[in-house]
């Protein structure tokens, strides 16, 4: 007589493991990763310090470690009202890069403007112009039925041209040595400091008032029920009179608007110019923010601070393990295959069962 564990579904989705996942893909991660230490030939207590404890031991690593999970949480929350209402937008590196050109456009055609009106209006120019990237791939999918998953990935490489051909034509630097970026914009084009001496300035504010907003419209409103109503059961929101259209629309219109408003925060943050990439792919590592966080604004929020330190933890090891730039593709990859494999569990369960020996 022989055992064998074998999946069973469960009658009902389980709620404690949906939140569970999570917490056990980013323990996995974490086990994982300090075992590929150790084959590297690397102490994993060493490696353990060097990569969750050294990067944010004093204020100006605290400071670093929440300026970069600004961006990744604003454009998760977009992303996650999308995913919501089943509709994928995993062009939202694309959407922040038209954002920071657009913005970026605006500093350097007005450099050296005095006035406060400068920086409000590059948040307006980003928002509009991540948003209408994002309304090229909801007038296709409304209109002609067009996957928005391949029509909003394929305008990311576009965009990435895009800001190449500005800052190496019409917005290139002319003392900036041939080197393919803007000038340095101007006082009145950054974001304030909000901590003397770090790199975190008033961008963060945005993501701030935005967390409360998305959970309100998701959680309180009633356009929020229509898009969740939306993604769970379509025909439903059909006879329910919910329009579909009005969801693809509005959901990336939003998602796009505010991946536009992350790339104003990087140009005219810790940035300060326009350059060939503004971005170290926060728009696609957003997409495992969202889906840790459990489409969650919550959960977004502490699932930004995880990833945010993969990215710091990354650099550290790069420079005190001399580890290749690819580390921190690597935990963000671990993460998800783990996520991935542990929201099995949500609807299925393990069982033992007794095998005969005449059974396979």
């Amino acid at each position: 007589m022989t055992f064998r564990l074998q999946l069973e579904s469960r009658p009902v989705a389980s709620r404690t493991m949906r939140y569970v996942a999570p917490v056990l893909a980013a323990a996995l991660t974490l086990v994982t990763g300090l075992v590929l230490f150790y084959a590297l030939g690397k102490s994993p207590v060493e490696a353990f310090k060097v990569f969750f404890v050294d990067p944010i031991k004093d204020l100006n690593g605290i400071t670093e470690w929440l300026l970069k999970a600004s961006p990744l949480c604003l454009i998760a929350l977009g992303l996650a009202v999308g995913f919501r209402a089943n509709v994928w937008n995993i062009g939202a590196e694309g959407q922040l890069t038209m954002g920071a050109a657009a913005a970026g456009a605006l500093a350097v055609h007005f450099d050296g403007a005095t006035g406060h009106w400068l920086l409000p209006a590059m948040l307006v120019a980003g928002l509009v112009a991540g948003a209408a990237w994002a309304g090229i791939a909801a007038l296709l999918r409304s209109r002609f039925n067009a996957n928005e998953i391949l029509v909003t990935l394929m305008l990311t490489y576009i965009a990435t041209f895009f800001l190449g051909y500005l800052v190496d034509g019409p917005l290139k630097d002319p003392n900036g040595q041939n080197f393919p970026q803007s000038i340095l914009f101007g006082e009145s084009a950054l974001f304030p400091l909000l901590i003397e001496g770090t790199r975190l300035n008033a961008s963060t504010l945005i993501t701030l008032l935005a967390i409360p907003f998305v959970w309100v419209l998701m959680m309180r409103s009633f356009v929020g029920y229509q898009l969740r109503v939306s993604g769970l059961a379509q025909d439903a929101a059909v006879y329910a009179g919910f329009s579909r259209t009005k969801a693809i629309w509005m959901t990336l219109l939003l998602s796009g608007g505010l991946a536009g408003l992350a790339g104003v925060g990087e140009v005219a943050g810790p940035i300060g110019q326009l350059q060939p990439s503004v971005s170290p792919g926060y728009g696609f590592a957003a997409i495992i923010v969202a889906f840790v966080g459990r489409l969650h604004p919550v959960g977004i929020v502490l699932a930004s601070l995880l990833m945010s330190l993969l990215y710091l933890g990354g650099e550290s090891a790069q420079i005190a393990l001399q580890l290749p730039n690819a580390i921190t593709g690597l935990f963000q990859g671990l993460l998800l295959f783990f996520l991935l494999g542990t929201d099995v569990f949500v609807n299925y369960h393990l069982r033992l069962v007794r095998v005969s020996g005449g059974q396979k």
